[in-house]
């Protein structure tokens, strides 16, 4: 008879672990699942960040869309009308939010949602699977936005966003030190999630979601409310001083409140409806390759906060005259 030998394998014989194969993941926003050439896809997602901020028009996306949106939601002429009363002032903070949800300080907010994609079941389930993540994201959201509507409510005169001087070429006023200071550090956060999910740096959630899973959907929320502290959007700043000078930190936790959960409803609604007519794609899509849904995740964080860092930053220097200079496109 006869046998056939097979040659045993060296114990020590390094082993090619191919990059989709099963790992658990450390939190909602690292899958463990890391792809190749992640270098290209930070410099890629880096350089779009950048575009973004070149081509970008404040002047088209707070006026021209933000002010048109909240006149015609409340019927009159935002900016010109003063805000009456308390029901005024609080239904004002909620439209002004919706109509702030597409400004340069509230973009961010959409790499948020990108771990979220890929839901599974039938469309009744891939559309109420969502709400989970979204009403914990809500409740980091709403407890820094009602505290922060607080102190608005009792110092707000006091504070740098209540100040209506104009900034000075060559200088820097409190109110944009402020901006800059607040959505600088946003857009470093944005890039460091960016970076857990490819697995080029640790996961910042990684202990903390063995116990409480939904821990990083509540610190997006608060990451997001965080938008409000330096916000220089014109109709934000309106609600701001109406709140601050009411001296009623109710007021001002209600109304803060609503204006965050102003900036993330249509893109609620938005995700919310890509989930139910396309999740189940989605779904089959990412379960061939897992690692796609890290580079989505990456690439959302890293597009966002490049953006945030580099235009309110950077961009910001210049337009202040205290750098030289700074690509923009004629119309921005």
């Amino acid at each position: 008879m006869t046998q056939t030998h097979r040659s045993p394998q060296r114990a020590d014989a390094p082993v090619r672990i191919p990059s989709d194969a099963p790992r658990t993941g450390t939190s909602a926003f690292v899958n463990g699942h890391f792809p190749r050439r992640r270098g290209l896809i930070i410099l890629l997602s880096v350089l779009g960040g950048f575009l973004l901020t070149v081509i970008w028009s404040a002047e088209f996306v707070d006026r021209t869309i933000g002010d048109s949106v909240a006149n015609t939601m409340l019927g009159h002429d935002a900016k010109e009308t003063p805000i009456q009363g308390v029901a005024a002032g609080i239904l004002f903070a909620f439209v002004s939010g919706v109509a702030g949800t597409f400004t340069a300080c509230n973009i961010a907010a959409f790499g948020a949602l990108a771990p979220l994609a890929g839901t599974t079941g039938g469309r009744f389930s891939r559309f109420v699977a969502p709400l989970k993540p979204l009403g914990w994201m809500s409740v980091g959201m709403i407890a820094v936005s009602a505290v922060y509507g607080a102190i608005v409510g009792v110092v707000g005169t006091s504070m740098p966003q209540f100040s209506t001087a104009p900034n000075a070429p060559g200088g820097l006023s409190p109110r944009s030190i402020q901006s800059m200071v607040v959505f600088g550090a946003i857009g470093l956060i944005m890039i460091y999630l960016g970076l857990a999910a490819l697995g080029v740096v640790p996961d910042p959630f990684a202990r903390i979601a063995r116990r409480f899973p939904n821990a990083p959907m509540v610190f997006m929320g608060a990451l997001i409310a965080g938008f409000l502290i330096g916000r220089p959007f014109a109709l934000f700043r309106q609600m701001f001083r109406d709140a601050a000078e009411s001296g009623n930190p109710l007021y001002g936790a209600a109304a803060f409140t609503l204006q965050s959960l102003g900036n993330i409803v249509i893109m609620a609604v938005l995700f919310l409806l890509l989930a139910w007519l396309a999740g189940s794609r989605l779904q089959r899509w990412f379960s061939t390759r897992p690692s796609r849904l890290a580079v989505l995740t990456a690439v959302a964080f890293i597009v966002a906060g490049a953006f945030t860092f580099l235009y309110w930053d950077v961009r910001l220097l210049a337009r202040r005259e205290i750098i030289p200079w700074y690509p923009t496109a004629p119309w921005s």
